[in-house]
């Protein structure tokens, strides 16, 4: 627990735009590869204390729809990436009992990288206490517009907010609480934006390899300290 930022309430859903890995590479005269890779170890560390915090969901924005239009070099080694991850912290998971989900459409993705998702969300599955969603090729414009395609024609008169929500990637999650965007920028950029209605919204200009310990710590007592009236007055 941290002094300096006290938590008085933690969010039982937490979302995290991880934004600012290239940047930090950028200015920390690195590859663009070693800004990602220290990303991922600072995801590592917020899985952490988000465990220890008893934060039941934390999803996190690996890879949208529009990273496809990055360059190929890079795209290659967010997937390497991607890998990487799975491959050193599937034990890891399933000690700490976390059950990991991906929103998204994965059958972009490389068979083997869609088989080693599939074994890890399998050998998770029956964890409940704290759950990793990874939001991987997703868009929420494309999550919103697929929803609509699988409702059939007869529920339309009657669908309402709760029954368009079972068609969503999240169905069996609650919506955010909170969302955290690291490295500067004022947006959502297509993330759980159908989700996001009631969201407290937490911003830093921390670039997402410089948000440690004392800036999460920072922001989940932000949280605590909001009065979240839900359009109430």
């Amino acid at each position: 627990m941290s002094k300096q930022y006290p938590v008085t309430k933690v969010p039982r859903h937490l979302a995290i735009i991880m934004d600012g890995n290239r940047r930090w590479a950028k200015q920390n005269f690195l590859k663009k590869k070693l800004g990602h890779y220290e990303g991922a170890e600072r995801l590592k560390n917020i899985l952490e204390i988000s465990s220890k915090l008893k934060i039941e969901y934390l999803t996190v924005y690996a890879f949208s729809t529009e990273n496809w239009y990055r360059d190929a070099d890079e795209v290659s080694e967010l997937m390497q990436l991607l890998e990487h991850f799975l491959d050193k912290e599937r034990d890891s998971l399933i000690k700490q009992k976390i059950r990991l989900r991906v929103l998204g459409d994965i059958e972009d993705l490389q068979t083997h990288l869609q088989d080693k998702l599939q074994d890890v969300i399998l050998a998770t599955k029956d964890f409940t206490e704290f759950n990793l969603n990874i939001a991987l090729n997703y868009g929420s414009r494309e999550e919103i517009i697929n929803a609509i395609k699988k409702i059939p024609t007869e529920e339309i008169k009657n669908l309402d907010e709760k029954k368009f929500s079972a068609y969503l990637y999240t169905n069996t999650i609650p919506d955010p609480d909170l969302i955290i965007r690291t490295g500067g920028e004022l947006r959502l950029s297509n993330f759980l934006l159908w989700q996001a209605a009631y969201a407290e919204l937490y911003f830093t200009e921390k670039l997402w390899p410089e948000f440690k310990e004392a800036e999460f710590y920072q922001a989940i007592s932000a949280f605590g300290s909001r009065d979240r009236r839900y359009g109430l007055g």
